[in-house]
């Protein structure tokens, strides 16, 4: 296949994608909004499943980085209730299919594995526009222009791509997330640190719930989440960090000391993510020379898979243009058809449909009743 591949976005999804066609010797150009690779943090942990994740990245030659990378002991959980109890203290034994990375950790050893060159940074796509027979063309914020006749978007929520397949537009689903740091935990907020333990800490709860990430050393990294209109976040003040984290930290009176000290002790000021959704099995009629993948293509509020999926989109995307060079059409339409159901598939933890935050079961007995009968 000689056709160049337009890819824009260059976070895990399109970064995948252009290492597959690499490695089979297609031409491939990743346009990315961001000015370098170094401009921001790029988000906390993933734990790289093996029946997605993992499988890109063997498709991507790229299991020995991969493995390099891993944090060892990051699998061990701990569910608790509000009170601090805990109910479950999973040591990691090494023998768990989801190993954990630093998200900018795995990001890199995709970008050192292409040739220079290949991610063109500073490339903010602003608009597209048809111009018949599968070619593309693609305006950029500073003015400039590039024509394809193979573009993906693998651009995220808010992609410029996806008009040209669907109106569908994200809508909030009705969560948002509120993020904070805590850093040297171990002799600062050992009380904090000791609740988390070596891994993930869940204490979920109906409408509320707080995870929690052991990163790098002893840093902790929380993920408080309440379900409420956009409306209510917007009526708090997210520069006054102190303020801020007083109110989201009241909606969990009564819980644990350990557990509001991850919502109010933060070393860095509380960021406030919404939550935003593609309709559930979000799907297009084929259009000539061009696709999606990861949130591009079924964006979904955050349950573990968002990064895995991405990734797998770009390998199996690579994998099938590479299969069929001379009928790209064909391969387009394999991918998309593979890829529809598989976004659509409900998540699961071990097997059962894991519940949503406003579920009456989503409280840290109903987990383990969960995880206990699946291993019965």
């Amino acid at each position: 296949m000689h056709m160049p591949v337009t890819i824009i976005g260059a976070g895990l999804g399109g970064l995948t994608l252009a290492r597959v066609l690499h490695i089979h010797g297609i031409p491939v150009t990743v346009y990315e909004a961001e000015s370098s690779p170094t401009v921001r943090t790029q988000g906390g942990m993933l734990d790289i499943h093996d029946y997605n994740g993992q499988i890109a990245l063997k498709a991507a030659g790229l299991m020995d980085e991969f493995h390099a990378i891993v944090l060892e002991g990051r699998q061990a959980t701990r569910v608790l209730d509000p009170d601090g109890t805990v109910l479950l203290h999973k040591v990691d034994d090494g023998m768990g299919g989801r190993p954990e990375v630093q998200r900018g950790d795995l990001r890199q050893i995709l970008l050192d594995s292409l040739p220079a060159g290949t991610v063109r940074w500073g490339h903010k796509a602003s608009g597209t526009r048809a111009l018949g027979g599968g070619r593309h063309e693609v305006t950029f914020a500073d003015g400039g222009t590039v024509v394809t006749s193979l573009l993906v978007g693998a651009d995220g929520a808010w992609s410029r791509i996806r008009p040209l397949l669907t109106t569908a537009t994200p809508e909030y689903a009705g969560t948002s997330v509120v993020e904070t740091y805590l850093f040297h935990a171990d002799t600062r907020h050992p009380a904090a640190a000791k609740a988390v333990g070596g891994g993930l800490l869940i204490a979920p709860s109906p409408g509320k719930e707080i995870f929690a990430h052991r990163e790098n050393g002893d840093t902790l990294h929380t993920y408080v989440a309440l379900t409420r209109p956009q409306d209510w976040f917007a009526a708090i003040d997210f520069t006054d960090a102190a303020a801020a984290t007083a109110r989201i930290a009241r909606e969990f009176d009564g819980w644990a000391p350990e557990l509001i000290t991850l919502i109010t002790d933060g070393d860095t000021a509380p960021v406030l993510r919404p939550q935003y959704a593609l309709p559930t099995g979000h799907r297009w009629d084929r259009v000539p020379g061009v696709t999606l993948l990861g949130d591009a293509a079924h964006l979904a509020p955050p349950n573990g898979d968002g990064a895995n999926l991405a990734m797998y989109d770009g390998a199996e995307l690579g994998n099938a243009l590479a299969a069929r060079p001379d009928d790209i059409e064909a391969a387009l339409t394999e991918y998309e058809q593979a890829m529809f159901p598989r976004s659509a598939e409900v998540t699961t933890l071990e097997g059962e449909a894991v519940p949503g935050i406003d579920s009456e079961h989503n409280t840290a007995q109903g987990l383990i009743n969960m995880i206990t009968e699946k291993s019965q």
